[in-house]
């Protein structure tokens, strides 16, 4: 109880004091004793009782019986000896042995002393003009101003020293000590009759009835103290474990133990300083662990989603508070947990959910925790975004103080955020640094694979022993990795767009430096998609099946760990001698009818490839498999469909099948028909630069917007690759023309839009029926000389040229 702490607390501190020195000093100088004998009497009795202390519930203090010779002092004896008895009794407490700071020391004294002085000039009013009253009640209000004048300035002491509230401070501490302040006026009472009966000896009598009250208040203290260390190591017990299973379920880095502690420790603090009960804080802690806990009701790619939530997952989350509050409601917390996870996403303007509650309608505990979670998040590291430096996230709190949070809160969180932060540092442990796991041992590479290699599976050392938080992070991580890979096989029955689409999401999981997908045909594995380190020389590779490591996974339909990429037949010649590759990790493509490919990852690392690896990638390949094979299919069924799978647009049999309709529809109505072949100018510089998915994306685009420049009747067709056709029923040469300016324009809007370049272009020609030709044949073979000879004459120039009859 320093009351250095705090200038509040230091001049009041201060001020009791002086006080205290100035009533001393005109007390003691009004000396006057009657009997010498009877005041050391007293005096001795008084450092007797002095040492017989009870410890106060709570804080750092003790209360001694000695108070009740306070009583008898002023009875009994003049001013000025009723002051010496009641130094007597302070340094008696405080001195014999030292335990007291000396500021502390006459602190108490002035307070004492000036407590007696009242109630002894409180004793000569009520019983010179009162005393009608009778004595009992006099007694009764000379303890309850000296019960007063005692607790509450010690009270106010430590209310400003440590920034608690005063009032619950004295009544939790001193309140319950005021029947012994009775009994001991009741008992000072009674020796103040016996002593003008009988004498003042009869005091010593007293001393057995001091004990007795002594050991019965120690007794009932000491079971007090007993049953509050037992609630704190139960409370303490019941914490621990909420916070392991808080951990347990918001396992997703190994960061959410640092960032729970650190948002406990700022949520405590700030609830301390707006001065909450113990209740309310102990809530509020709890709180801070639990508020999540509803997610368990979201679906993992929900709340792991690493971009923006649509608007229906976001109705999905919004269910998470109040899941959560159910949860907790079941718990039986003894302080109210369940209101402050409940309405922890409310905002102060009422925009907030599952309620839209605003202002004071949100509980307190659950404005704190909104402010400092939301702090938590922006200055921690996330899936979409770094962390936010400490001062810009506290900028963006306030500027959302009035909106989104309580304008005392943020007021408060601004002075103290970097006071609260160092606290936060000094009490959360540094994380170790997480080692690597599932080393495998090395493994013999072999030639000749015919005989299955006993030490070239599954090898791996026992991994060491590793932070259980890791383990359930790294498990739900990869429970999300392969839910979103599963879900997005699906969305594309092109093989290559598939194939693409795995190998992006795949090495997060599984890191390599190089990936071939072969498929089996006719007991040869081709490569169907490479990328990577050395892709040209995996691109060359046609593996016999039994033949090296992917034509051994292939022959035994099992796979191989830390094999020797050298071993692949052909990947090594007179015209390459070397590979940067050192390790492989191939898996069997099973599908309905057998084996029909092999995924082969490589590294430039030799024994670089894990069990965990492995078995990720034999749960990717089970996938994959039937994947590979509806992509097959697709592509065979294709060939014979009408409809181009990428761009919705008809495919180049139907444009034939259109187009002589066309004509035949032309030439009985004597009406004309122009057709024009447009290809795509830098297309290929794009794929090389953005990669074959930005391609799609650009053809699908030009295709909406091209099928979009037309008419409805207007035949619109993707011939194959970047060439389209499109034939116009009713449209002269000059019809024809106008559109071509058009669809440059739209090209060009197109190629910004996606890749933010002007690398698209686009080459047009025009042949008119029946001018330039009478059958399908006859007029795409003229539009497409013509062409490519505005594409020859567009290198040079961006403006469209036409090139005609």
């Amino acid at each position: 109880m320093d009351p250095r702490n705090s200038q509040s607390a230091n001049f009041f501190a201060a001020a009791v004091i002086v006080i205290g020195a100035l009533t001393i000093g005109l007390g003691l100088s009004q000396w006057r004793s009657a009997d010498l004998a009877r005041l050391v009497t007293y005096v001795l009795i008084t450092v007797v009782a002095a040492r017989m202390r009870i410890q106060l519930p709570s804080i750092q203090g003790t209360l001694s019986v000695s108070f009740l010779f306070a009583f008898v002092g002023v009875l009994e004896l003049s001013l000025a000896e009723s002051i010496l008895l009641g130094i007597v009794s302070v340094l008696s407490q405080s001195v014999f042995p030292k335990k007291s700071k000396n500021y502390q020391i006459a602190f108490s004294v002035s307070n004492n002393c000036f407590a007696i002085a009242i109630v002894y000039a409180l004793y000569a009013v009520l019983g010179s003009r009162f005393s009608t009253l009778g004595m009992p009640l006099i007694l009764t209000a000379l303890t309850l101003s000296f019960f007063l004048l005692n607790t509450v300035p010690i009270a106010i002491a430590i209310g400003l020293t440590e920034g608690r509230n005063i009032v619950a401070i004295w009544k939790k501490n001193y309140l319950w000590s005021f029947p012994l302040y009775l009994v001991g006026a009741c008992l000072a009472g009674l020796m103040h009759f016996a002593s003008l009966e009988l004498g003042w000896q009869v005091s010593l009598l007293l001393l057995p009835l001091v004990y007795l009250i002594y050991s019965s208040y120690s007794s009932y203290t000491g079971r007090l103290q007993d049953g509050k260390a037992h609630a704190e190591e139960m409370a303490s017990l019941h914490l621990r474990t909420i916070e392991a299973l808080a951990l347990a379920i918001e396992a997703k880095d190994d960061s959410i133990h640092a960032h729970l502690q650190r948002i406990q420790i700022y949520v405590v603090e700030l609830a301390k300083q707006l001065g909450l009960a113990p209740k309310e804080i102990e809530a509020l802690r709890a709180a801070a662990i639990l508020h999540d806990i509803g997610k368990l009701a979201v679906p993992e790619h929900i709340s792991s989603k690493a971009g923006r939530l649509t608007p229906e997952e976001f109705e999905k989350m919004k269910i998470h508070p109040i899941v959560g509050a159910e949860i907790l409601e079941r718990v039986q917390f003894p302080y109210p947990v369940a209101p402050i996870v409940l309405a922890h996403h409310e905002k102060w303007d009422g925009s907030g959910y599952p309620y839209g509650l605003k202002g004071e309608q949100i509980p307190i505990g659950a404005r704190i925790l909104s402010v400092v979670d939301s702090l938590d998040v922006l200055s921690s590291d996330k899936q979409y975004r770094p962390a936010l430096p400490l001062e810009d996230a506290v900028a963006y709190i306030s500027r959302e103080s009035g909106k989104s949070f309580d304008p005392k809160i943020v007021d408060l969180l601004k002075l103290r955020y970097l006071e609260l932060e160092e606290l936060s540092k000094q009490n959360i442990p540094k994380q170790n640094d997480i080692q690597r796991v599932a080393r495998e041992q090395p493994v013999d590479r072999r030639v000749n694979f015919e005989e299955e290699p006993p030490n070239l599976l599954l090898r791996a050392q026992e991994a060491p022993r590793i932070d259980f938080l890791t383990s359930i992070a790294a498990a739900r991580q990869e429970a999300q990795n392969l839910y979103e890979l599963s879900q997005e096989l699906g969305t594309s029955l092109s093989l290559s767009e598939t194939l693409s689409l795995v190998a992006s999401r795949l090495k997060p999981m599984v890191p390599f430096h190089a990936l071939a997908l072969f498929t089996l045909q006719n007991e040869v594995l081709t490569p169907e998609y490479v990328e990577g380190a050395d892709s040209m020389l995996l691109q060359g590779l046609n593996i016999p099946k039994g033949a090296g490591i992917s034509g051994w996974v292939a022959a035994h339909s099992k796979p191989v760990i830390n094999g020797n990429p050298v071993m692949e037949p052909g990947l090594l010649s007179a015209a390459n001698l070397s590979t940067v590759l050192r390790g492989a990790l191939a898996v069997p493509l099973v599908g309905v009818n057998g084996t029909i490919g092999v995924i082969t990852l490589y590294r430039t690392e030799s024994d670089s490839f894990s069990r965990d690896h492995l078995r990720i990638l034999q749960a990717v390949a089970g996938k994959l498999a039937f994947t590979v094979e509806n992509a097959r299919k697709y592509e065979q069924a294709e060939t014979s469909a009408s409809v181009d799978y990428l761009t919705g647009l008809p495919n180049a049999r139907a444009i034939f099948q259109r187009v002589d309709a066309e004509l035949a529809r032309s030439s009985r109505t004597g009406e004309p028909l122009a057709v024009m072949v447009c290809d795509l100018d830098g297309f290929k510089k794009i794929n090389d630069m953005f990669g074959h998915l930005t391609g799609n994306k650009i053809l699908r685009a030009f295709a909406a917007s091209l099928r979009e420049l037309f008419r409805q009747y207007d035949l619109v067709g993707r011939l194959g690759g970047d060439e389209f056709v499109v034939a116009l029923l009713g449209m002269n040469l000059d019809d024809a023309q106008q559109r071509v300016h058009q669809i440059d324009e739209m090209v060009k809007q197109v190629g910004m839009q996606i890749t933010g370049t002007e690398h698209l272009a686009i080459s047009i020609g025009i042949a008119i029926f029946p001018q330039d030709g009478e059958t399908v044949e006859a007029l795409l073979s003229e539009a497409d000389r013509r062409m490519y000879q505005v594409k020859r004459l567009n290198q040079a120039s961006r403006t469209p040229i036409i090139i005609k009859a």
